[in-house]
Parts: structure tokens; C-alpha cells; sequence
């Protein structure tokens, strides 16, 4: 309780008497009424005393409970100034795998995926990694078969039937040549007739001799309609024959060999309103990138930069990777390429322009898989056995830098000069020693010095 809610006067009892009460019809006496005003004196002395040392004690606790200053030493060592660049990682050597491109009108037919190895197995050259339902195009080979065996069919059956012809010909011709023969000689007993019957006789040879004539030059005409009419069947057998011939190369293709050793990684479709990654069971299309055989010993991380800090960046700089599902994992990396022109962004403005950059993994490592979300630590500068000191202690007035060197109790204020900076440290050219503790704060209610450099 304060002295003001709780009085005490001095003596030896805690409070004072009770005056006696006065009698009726009796003035009260003039020692009564000295106690009283003596009583009230020593309240106010007691209250104003009280008030007056409030302030004080409360400074002495805050003084007591105030937080000090934090500081820090000024160091020496490597300062490294790095820039962390995000992107996903992509394998350097890879080689595309994609549904085949059938040939001629059945190209649109439907392929089925049967067979596909796990996405992330490791795959050796010639392994069967996927293969397409070939059954309705085995069907159509088949039936192409049967035409080829068709077309064959009708040449045996058209050159049968042009052998007949050919000897109904010659039948023909031999009649000719022996009415010819007959006509002849009826024509030579042609004295002992009439003028009339000579005229006949010799118009029947004239006539049987054309009529010879003809059926000779139709042998030749006739063995060029023949190899005519057997040559478009033999197209018609060709061009089954190269159809069926088409198709078994497609049906090849359609079971699918590894063509290098690597890791099989599928690629994703859109199914069922939503991306999924390929597997058995779903349709490809011709040409459709499915799967990538990929090179795990040789890794990159894809990212960008931006157009105007491209000038920063350089062909074999070092970095510190690490991938974002293995917090603990730190890989060594280096830049690889650079892009040559500034590309846009997906959903951002077309003013807006990134540089590709890729950045190299210099190790192969067995959690390294194509597809991880990482980062790089590029490092675009160093500088070794440099006095390092916090960003937080170095302080700026009018241009000049300074920081506050705790000497004792107190502080100096002392200007200094920096040179490179990464994001939290600096290194000190001039003003600093190594050791020296420097206030990370603006020390308050404490003596400063001023020292310049």
C-alpha cells in the first residue's frame, strides 16, 4: 500500500488516540485540536516524500530490466557474394520416345499402350521399354495377305486364259493359211472358167490372203495386250505387297527398344480433365511424346534471369545446388549455357523478358532424377582473407558509412569504407580491425565518441 492510502505516524502506536469526545455544552480544548494539525502536518510531509521517490525507483528497475545492446565481432575470412536462381531439373543427354507415325490412310488408327516399364526404372540398350495392341493391325496385314494371294490369283488366271487365246489364234491362223492355200489353187484353173468365175476365184484369194495377213500381225498385237493387261495385275499385286510391307514396319514400331541406357521417365497426358502420367492402358497418338530415356549421371536445373542482370552471369561459374525434397543434399554445379535472346514468361506481360540459363550438376548422385524443383547458389564473386563485418552494424548519414565500436561501457562512432557485400556481410577496407565488437543497433542513452577515418 502507498504512504497515501496507508498513513503512518511515528510512535510507538499505529495509530493515534481517540480524542475524547468533547462534553455538551463544552468548548473543545486547545491541545485537542494542536494534535490534529500536528497529525495532518506529517501525512503531507510523508505523501510528498513518497511521490518524489516514485519516479526514481521506477527508473532504477527499468534501468535494471532494459535489454543491452546487441553486438558482433568483426571477422576475417572468405566473403563470397552468391545469387540463388530456381528452376527445375532436366537431363543434359536424353533421347525422346514417341508413338509411331503409321503410313498411308490407316495412320489415324487407335494405339493402346499394353506394356510400359515403371517411370524411374533404370533401363539398359535393346530393353523392351513399351509396347502398342498391334492386333488390328496384324488383322489388316493379314487381309492385305489375302488380297496379294487374290492378285496373284487373277495373273495365274489371266495368263491361263490368254495362253487359250493365244492358241485360238494360231488355230485360226493355220484355217487361214490353208483357205489361203485352197484359194490359190482354185485360181490357177482359172483358164477353163468364165471371165465372172475368174473374177470370184481370184477376189476369194485376194481375200483368204488379207484375211492370213491380218491373223499373223495379230500375233504381235496380241502378246502386247497380254503383257499389258499381266503388268496391271502385277501393279495391283505390287502395290498390295508394298502395303502389307508398310504395315510390318509399322508393326515393329510398335514394340518399343531402349535405345540407350538410362532411366525411364514417362511423361504426362492430359486424362479425365486433369494432367497424369502416362501408364498402361492409356491411347497414344502417332507422333505423341510419351516417355524420355534420360542420362542420370549427367543433370542440369533449367532457370531464367533476368534480361537486365544477364551481364552478371558467365560460362563456368560455380554454384552450391540443392533440391527442395532433400533439404540436407548439397551438389556442386556450374553454369553450363546461357541463353542467347530473352524469351517471355508464361501468364506474364510481353514487355517482360527472362534469359534460359542452365546450370550443370558436376556430380551424379542416385536422388538425382529429372522433373525436381532446386535451386543454384551461383557464386559471381569472392574475395579471400577479408575483415568481415554484419550489414546490420553498418549505418549511413549523409553518404557516409559508419558503424559504433564498443569501447568499454561505451561506444565510438567511427566511419569506415566497404568493399564487396553479399547480402549479409561486407567486407571492411579501412576503419576496422579484426576483433573489434561493433553495436548492431544504435546504442541509446549512451556516451558516443566521434572518430573519423
Amino acid at each position: 500500500m502507498s504512504a497515501l492510502s496507508n498513513p503512518r505516524l511515528p510512535g510507538p502506536s499505529a495509530e493515534p488516540p481517540a480524542p475524547p469526545a468533547p462534553v455538551h455544552g463544552e468548548p473543545e480544548s486547545s491541545s485537542g485540536r494542536g494534535k490534529w494539525i500536528l497529525g495532518a502536518v506529517l501525512l503531507g510531509v510523508t505523501g510528498l516524500a513518497a511521490w518524489k521517490l516514485a519516479p526514481k525507483a521506477n527508473e532504477s528497475a527499468t534501468r535494471a530490466t532494459a535489454t543491452p545492446t546487441r553486438t558482433a565481432k568483426v571477422t576475417q575470412g572468405t566473403l563470397e557474394y552468391t545469387v540463388r536462381l530456381g528452376g527445375q531439373t532436366t537431363a543434359r543427354e536424353f533421347v525422346n520416345v514417341v508413338a509411331p507415325i503409321m503410313r498411308g490412310p490407316e495412320s489415324g488408327r487407335e494405339m493402346i499402350l499394353i506394356h510400359l516399364v515403371p517411370t524411374g526404372s533404370k533401363v539398359k540398350k535393346g530393353q523392351m521399354i513399351a509396347k502398342i495392341d498391334a492386333q488390328t493391325l496384324e488383322d489388316h496385314i493379314d487381309d492385305i495377305g489375302d488380297d496379294i494371294e487374290k492378285a496373284e490369283s487373277d495373273i495365274r488366271k489371266r495368263q491361263a486364259e490368254q495362253d487359250v487365246d493365244m492358241q485360238t489364234l494360231m488355230q485360226n491362223i493355220k484355217i487361214a493359211e490353208a483357205e489361203y492355200g485352197k484359194a490359190r489353187q482354185d485360181a490357177r484353173a482359172a483358164e477353163v472358167r468364165t471371165d465372172v468365175e475368174r473374177e470370184l476365184l481370184k477376189l476369194a484369194e485376194e481375200e483368204a490372203g488379207a484375211r492370213y495377213k491380218q491373223l499373223q500381225a495379230d500375233i504381235a498385237q496380241k502378246k502386247l495386250i497380254y503383257d499389258a493387261e499381266v503388268k496391271i495385275l502385277g501393279i495391283t499385286r505390287e502395290r498390295h505387297v508394298r502395303h502389307r510391307g508398310r504395315h510390318e514396319v509399322d508393326l515393329k514400331k510398335f514394340t518399343i527398344y531402349a535405345p540407350m541406357d538410362g532411366l525411364a521417365v514417362s511423361q504426362q497426358i492430359w486424362r479425365s480433365s486433369e494432367m497424369a502420367t502416362v501408364q498402361q492402358g492409356d491411347q497414344v497418338y502417332p507422333g505423341m511424346l510419351f516417355m524420355k530415356v534420360v542420362n542420370p549421371d549427367k543433370m542440369q536445373l533449367d532457370a531464367t534471369i533476368n534480361q537486365a542482370e544477364s551481364g552478371m552471369y558467365k560460362i563456368a561459374q560455380k554454384a552450391t545446388m540443392r533440391l527442395d525434397a532433400f533439404p540436407g543434399l548439397t551438389l556442386p554445379g556450374r553454369i553450363y549455357a546461357i541463353g542467347a535472346l530473352a524469351t517471355g514468361g508464361y501468364r506474364q506481360q510481353y514487355f517482360i523478358r527472362n534469359v534460359p540459363v542452365k546450370v550443370a550438376f558436376d556430380v551424379a548422385h542416385e536422388k538425382l532424377i529429372p522433373d525436381l524443383s532446386g535451386s543454384a547458389d551461383v557464386l559471381l564473386e569472392s574475395e579471400a582473407n577479408a575483415k568481415t563485418v554484419p550489414l546490420a552494424a553498418v549505418f549511413e548519414e549523409s553518404g557516409k558509412k559508419f558503424v559504433f565500436v564498443k569501447k568499454g561501457q561505451n561506444y565510438e562512432k567511427r566511419g569506415i569504407e566497404l568493399g564487396l557485400q553479399n547480402a549479409t556481410h561486407a567486407s571492411v577496407t579501412n576503419g576496422l580491425e579484426v576483433g573489434d565488437e561493433v553495436s548492431l543497433e544504435k546504442p541509446a542513452a549512451q556516451p558516443v565518441q566521434t572518430a573519423s577515418l
